[in-house]
């Protein structure tokens, strides 16, 4: 019998055999009782040396409506979520580690050769309209006396970075340096602020060797409270104009979970006598969990909550901690062969019923709700990834090919432009 004991926040476990688990992303349909949209699940075999088709799905529409619970996305009539990539040949980059010393390496993919700079040739078209390139005076103009926080992973932060970049053609923000995550732009009393919460609720690194997984790199164990909102960013959500959640990938980390302070089960412990309740668990409390603390933070009561739906990775010919590299050099097309897995879909699926249940008990307090759907737009862009061209660290991120995050200037810009559109119409 696995018998926790909390010391201080740690939990101590007995030894649990190695755990093996494949970063990967989501994506999937909205559920009809959510949405009004139609779903056709295609079965595919994948076979050697071959992926099945893209199956890209329906994106939510953009259009406001109250009536009968339906989603808010924004107050304009154009459905900015599905679309394509067209190539955008003439235009210069947005930004360069020159123009935005901010920028991390990690992200830099231009600074650390990748030799194809065709990945900052594309912008993303909307089917019924266009969607404008991020404006960095109007944006400022607009959010003067405001303050953004995103809030969750890299992922999160790489969209930050993104935001920051962009706002330096209009005005550089203070402090102005590597490694801050706090950014004002004094001249608009506009602020951005970074909290780094990969889990979004409290949780704790149990075994950071992974000693009790049999040493597998980077498998450390974790503790997540999942009806527990992680205070780091809890705390403050109530004095922010504009949340901006995303998470997903770290939940593929091993980790046991924890409900009102009691072990109810765990996501690829093995340990004997715990119920392997799997990721999509402590996916769906999570997200309710930090959903619900972002909307009923008491502070500003004009508050607007963004979710953003995840992004898929796109290792090809291996995984993530083996030989997966991503080399493509075009945006797929939605013919092209290509197709996230079940578990990535159902992540999805996920964060789009909790926003949905969310949206409903925020209208009743004032607070609006949007939901960023960048999934299809993101979904295609497999040249987009920094994979080995970038900042090495393996002190601190020991995956050799990064086919995860995203270089900047690059795809993650489509979602600020699509932020600003959301935003400010």
């Amino acid at each position: 019998m696995l018998t926790p004991v909390k010391f201080h926040g740690i939990i101590k476990l007995p030894s649990i055999a190695e755990y093996s688990h494949h970063w990967h992303w989501l994506y999937y349909a909205f559920p009809a009782a959510v949405l009004t949209t139609c779903l056709v699940v295609l079965a595919t075999v994948s076979l050697p040396g071959r992926v099945p088709p893209l199956m890209l799905l329906p994106a939510v529409t953009s259009r406001t409506e109250h009536r009968g619970g339906g989603i808010i996305i924004s107050n304009y009539s154009c459905n900015i979520f599905k679309g394509k990539w067209v190539p955008d040949t003439d235009a210069p980059p947005r930004y360069t580690n020159e123009t935005c010393p901010v920028l991390h390496g990690h992200y830099d993919c231009m600074k650390y050769g990748k030799p194809d700079l065709g990945f900052i040739r594309w912008r993303w078209r909307p089917e019924e309209c266009e969607l404008p390139r991020f404006d960095a005076s109007r944006f400022l103009g607009a959010m003067r006396g405001k303050s953004v926080a995103f809030i969750g992973d890299s992922l999160a932060r790489n969209q930050m970075q993104s935001l920051v970049c962009l706002l330096a053609r209009a005005e550089r923000p203070v402090p102005w340096a590597n490694g801050s995550y706090i950014y004002r732009y004094e001249r608009h009393g506009f602020s951005v602020h970074d909290f780094w919460s990969p889990f979004l609720v409290s949780a704790v690194e149990t075994d950071p060797d992974g000693a009790g997984l049999g040493g597998r790199s980077g498998a450390g164990l974790w503790s997540l409270y999942l009806d527990e909102p992680d205070p780091g960013w809890a705390a403050h959500a109530g004095g922010f104009d504009y949340l901006v959640i995303s998470a997903g990938s770290w939940f593929h980390r091993p980790s046991v979970f924890y409900e009102r302070g009691r072990l109810v089960g765990c996501n690829g412990c093995l340990a004997p006598d715990v119920a392997d309740l799997s990721l999509r668990h402590s996916l769906r409390l999570a997200f309710r969990s930090a959903l619900r603390a972002a909307v009923g933070a008491p502070g500003c009561r004009s508050r607007t909550v963004v979710v953003r739906t995840i992004s898929p990775s796109h290792y090809e010919n291996g995984t993530w901690d083996g030989d997966g590299d991503c080399v493509r050099t075009r945006p797929f097309r939605r013919s092209d062969a290509w197709e996230m897995d079940a578990v990535q879909k159902e992540m999805y699926r996920i964060q789009v019923e909790e926003f949905a249940a969310a949206e409903t008990a925020a209208r009743a307090k004032g607070v609006r709700m949007m939901l960023m759907d960048a999934t299809e737009a993101m979904a295609l862009r497999p040249d987009a990834h920094p994979g080995k061209y970038r900042l090495w660290q393996p002190e601190k991120f020991k995956v050799s090919r990064d086919c995860v995050h995203w270089c900047l200037p690059g795809a993650m810009d489509a979602c600020n432009d699509m932020l600003l559109h959301m935003l400010i119409g």
